[in-house]
Formats: C-alpha cells, structure tokens, sequence
C-alpha cells in the first residue's frame, strides 16, 4: 500500500495569499518525510481550495498563478474547487493554459440534493470542449461532481470547506485487496483478510497524522482509505475481482466481488472521509484496461457497479464524436444513481478525438493503463432530460 496523496486544504483568496500558500507548502513537506519515516511512499502532495474567488476578472490568469505557486511550494497538483455555473464556460481555457490544475462542477445541489440540469448541460459542454486538450487527457483535470462532500483527497474531486486549514490521506490500496482475495478460501474469507489490512495500515496512517495534527496545528480530516489501483497487476483492482470470481471482469458474479471488496472498507475501523470505496478508474487499472480493450465492458456495466462500489464513472474513454447530448444523458444517469442510493459519485469522462469505439488508448502518463475506447450509444433528437431545469429525487426507501 502507498499514499497516493496527502492532500492540504485552504482557502483561495484575493490577491493570491503566498505566504499562506507557502505555510501549506511546508506544512505538506512536512507531511511527507513524517510519512515517509514511518515507513510509507508517498507519490504526492495536493493543494485543494474552496473554489475561484468569484467574481474574478481573469480566472484563467488566476488558475496559472494559482498553478506556479502551488508548485513553487512544493505541491504537484493543485483543485481550485467546484466552479460555479458562469465560471464553467471558462474551464477548458483554464485546462488549457495549465498543466496541474483541477476543477469540478456540481451536477447535484449539495444543500439541497436536487439534480441541477443546467449543471449537467454545463459540465457536458465541458467535457466536449475539453476533450480538444492534449488527445482528450484535458478532461484528466474535470469530474462532475454528485453528493462529494469537502475534504475529500482525491483529485479532481478534492475541495477545502472553508474553514481553517486542514489536511487527509489518499490511499493507493488495491495491493491489499490483491492480496486478500489470492489468499482467501471464499469470498467471507477474502472480505476479513482485506478489513483486518485495513485496519492495520489505517492504525500506522492515523498515528502519524495524529501527531503532525497536534504539533503543527492543522485539522486532519481522516482517511480515504478507497482501494485505489495502479496500472500493475500488482496493484489492480481488476485483477483481485478476477480472483475472487475466476472468471475475466464482467463475467456473472463480478458483481458480488466489487459489493464484497467494498463493504470490507465499509466495516473496517478508521477514521474516515471521502469515497472509502472500490475505485475502478478504466484507464488506471492494467486489468480493466485491458477487459475494455477486449470489448468485454461498457459503461452499463460501470454504471451498475456503482451501485455498490466505486466512484460512479472514472477515466472512461469514449468515442471522440461522442455527443453533447449522451454526455448529458450520461451526467443524469450518475447523479440519479448518487441520488437515489445516498453515496457520493463523479464522472471523469474521456472523450478521445479522432478514436472510435474499439480503438487502442494510449497515454505517455504513469498512472494509465493502454486499453479500448468504449462504446456508447448515441442519441437522436431531444427528450425531456435535455429540457429538465430541475429533479428532485427522494432517496431509496427500505
């Protein structure tokens, strides 16, 4: 298990505050050697804001100043937060002119619950516009956002609250779930070995962060202990679901597996914030990767694991032609899920110029697998999902 990031959270401000971007920088770098003496590899260190200070002049200039301070002071990448609604027009300039800046929309009201369809229109015209960033990665940097609650340490969906400066861990632990499910007799078997290394990786987390908590007086927000991946089979969420099932991903039962993994996190003892889940990101996992690459997922599929795992639909490659209007369709779709279920769920979507459904992916990007375009079915004309303001749905009743 590594740190896929510890994450600092503080306030945007006008003029860019520097000496408190440079206190959050020492404090992270602080951070990581503790960390790191514990015994810990630590990938990177984030910086997430409360949102562009609005209204802004120049929000594309303030996202590449935002970017050289972060980075001058130690931080890798950078989330200004969601954008609000008149700002969301701007984000691809904003991908553009950067390199390490994040952002987010909320397609759900976060007081209310109500899914927002100018929201969801906005956050599909981003996704479009993005995706003529770099061969489609610009959208790398973009997630729409239902029911993601402040504090969260994974990018893009990190925000701060607003309040004083705080910090959390981000784990990459698929590893663990690998190894429990290749030890294990059944899935029973499989669920305790993963939540007893859980709760013992947590215990070393929690210990450190409890002490730079009270020596450097900043709020620690907890743990996203989500079985994040990497693009090895060491590290591959897919590979330990096929372990579990002994069948490729996708086949009968994949289900069963996912909704196992995940209630281990769900049961173990931790501090926790964030997703807390069975994260499967297509393009960062060797083996979905590969499954999607063979045709033998689509997103119905990812759509439906969500309902028991995950962060909704992550780093899926879509057809580069893909339509505004199957993006919002797809939007509505993850925000009734989030809706109706009562979880936190994004939508990292990645339409890829030029690629149709079947075509090989390939990033020169660490932390991305090669695969296969997905398919998607398109849409012709308008219904009343594209006419809908708003939708408010209660949550599932038992």
């Amino acid at each position: 298990m590594k740190i896929r990031s510890i994450t600092v959270f503080a306030d945007a401000a006008i003029p860019l505050d520097g000496p408190r971007l440079m206190e959050s920088g020492a404090f992270a770098q602080t951070a990581r050697q503790a960390y790191a003496d514990a015994g810990f590899e630590v990938q990177t260190t984030r910086l997430a804001l409360d949102g562009v200070p609005a209204p802004h002049p120049d929000p594309v200039r303030y996202a590449v100043e935002v970017e050289a301070l972060a980075r001058e002071h130690g931080f890798e990448y950078v989330s200004l937060g969601p954008a609000p609604a008149t700002l969301l027009p701007r984000l691809p300039e904003m991908f553009a002119a950067t390199q390490a800046v994040f952002a987010t929309a909320h397609i759900v009201d976060p007081a209310s619950g109500v899914i927002d369809g100018a929201a969801v229109r906005g956050a599909a015209r981003v996704i479009r516009e993005a995706s003529h960033i770099e061969g489609g990665f610009g959208n790398l940097r973009f997630a729409a956002l239902a029911h993601v609650r402040p504090g969260t340490p994974f990018f893009p969906a990190a925000y701060h609250d607003g309040g004083a400066p705080a910090f959390a861990i981000a784990t990459e632990a698929a590893d663990l779930a690998v190894i429990a499910s290749h030890a294990a007799s059944d899935l029973a078997d499989a669920h305790r070995r993963l939540r007893e290394r859980i709760e013992g990786e947590a215990a070393r987390l929690v210990a450190v962060a409890d002490r730079l908590a009270a020596q450097q007086a900043v709020r620690f927000h907890g743990i996203d202990f989500s079985l994040a991946p990497f693009p090895t089979l060491a590290c591959s969420i897919g590979a330990a679901l096929e372990a579990l099932t002994g069948q490729p991903l996708g086949a009968a039962g994949s289900l069963a597996a996912a909704a196992t993994l995940t209630d281990a996190i769900g049961q173990a003892r931790f501090p926790r914030v964030g997703f807390c889940g069975l994260m499967l990101p297509v393009l960062e996992d060797v083996v979905l990767a590969q499954r999607t690459a063979e045709g033998r997922l689509n997103v119905g599929e990812l759509l439906q694991w969500s309902t028991v795992c995950g962060t909704g639909l992550d780093t899926v490659p879509l057809p580069g032609d893909v339509g505004e209007g199957t993006l919002v369709r797809l939007l509505f779709d993850v925000a009734a899920l989030s809706v109706r279920l009562h979880k936190p769920l994004t939508a990292r979507l990645m339409p890829l110029p030029g690629k149709v459904a079947g075509d090989a992916v390939h990033f020169d990007f660490a932390y991305f697998a090669d695969g296969g375009v997905l398919s998607v079915a398109g849409v012709t004309g308008e219904g009343l999902l594209e006419r809908t303001a708003a939708l408010h749905l209660g949550p599932h009743q038992t």
